[in-house]
Formats: C-alpha cells, structure tokens, sequence
C-alpha cells in the first residue's frame, strides 16, 4: 500500500479544520473565530484557561507567594504583541487599537496560569463596564488570601475561570 505524501495529509487536515472553523496554531487547534459575547469574560472555546504546571497547592511558598515570582514566567511583550494582533482580528474586535487591549492572563499568572498558552490568554479590552484593571484587583486579592492560606489555590483557580466577576464573592471575599 502506498503512503500519502505529508505535504497532502497536512493540506487535507488543513482543510478539515478550516471547515469545522478552526485553524491550526503552533501545533494546536484554535478557534479561527471567537464571539465577543462573553464579554467581560473571553470566549471559553476560544480563550478556557490554562495551568501551569509547576504551580500548586505545595509549591505556593516557592512561586506564586513570592514577591517577583511572576517575573520570572512571564512572556516577553514580543510574544504577547503579536499575539494580541492575531487575537484582535479572532475576537473580531472593531477597535484594533492595541492600545485599548491588555494581553491578558484569563488565569493570572499571580493564580498559577500558564505563561504562553494561547489557551490562557487573550486581548481584554480596558473599555465596557467591567474591565482589564477590574480584574487585575480580583487577580490581587485571590492571591493575597491563597498566599495567606484563607482560600486553597485550586478554588481561587476556579473561581477565576468560572467567572472573574463573581469569583471573590463565591469564595466568601470582598
């Protein structure tokens, strides 16, 4: 039996994924479209959260809880830009000003969110009535309580991923 040249599986699965609306990424299936109707939260098909792997519950005390940990992962704004540029046209933002966007963690960095994944990051618009420095205070304050062992890390990561809005008031915080 003969093979299929690669060049021809990859143009067919390609294709494939295009007609199913997606597109292929780094290696990855992303979503060749995202709906701005989530908003203040990404998409979940486009933008679900990610984990680092390297942060959990024992490993607190040697990275998220200390100062200029977050430094030390986060991707360069080389990455991040280019990023934001591909996303803006995804989420079929109108505003393509880079400037009204911050590349943002959907699971901070600061809560054990994977640096680079597309699947944790996406262009949050610093406009609207929930905004990017709305949640960066919510980002703040799940880390304080993790840090200071008043919420375990796996609840404020769910709580950051289920709903940024409402994550501080379902742990029982303010």
């Amino acid at each position: 039996m003969s093979r299929i040249p690669r060049p021809l599986v990859t143009t067919l699965s390609t294709l494939a994924l295009a007609a199913a609306g997606l597109g292929v990424t780094t290696g990855s299936a992303h979503a060749a479209s995202c709906s701005q109707g989530h908003l203040p939260l990404p998409d979940p098909a486009c933008t679900p959260g990610d984990l680092n792997p390297d942060v959990t519950q024992g490993t607190i005390g040697s990275t998220i809880c200390v100062s200029g940990w977050t430094a030390t992962v986060r991707p360069p704004s080389s990455y991040t830009t280019a990023l934001k540029k591909k996303q803006i046209v995804e989420y079929g933002y109108s505003d393509t000003s880079l400037s009204d966007y911050e590349e943002d963690h959907f699971v901070p960095l600061e809560l054990g969110g994977a640096p680079r994944s597309e699947e944790n990051l996406w262009p949050e618009p610093h406009y609207g009535g929930e905004t990017s420095s709305d949640k960066d205070t919510v980002e703040n304050k799940l880390k304080k309580a993790v840090c200071a062992g008043e919420v375990g890390l796996t609840d404020a990561q769910k709580a950051i991923m289920t709903d940024w809005t409402t994550a501080l008031s379902s742990l029982g915080l303010s």
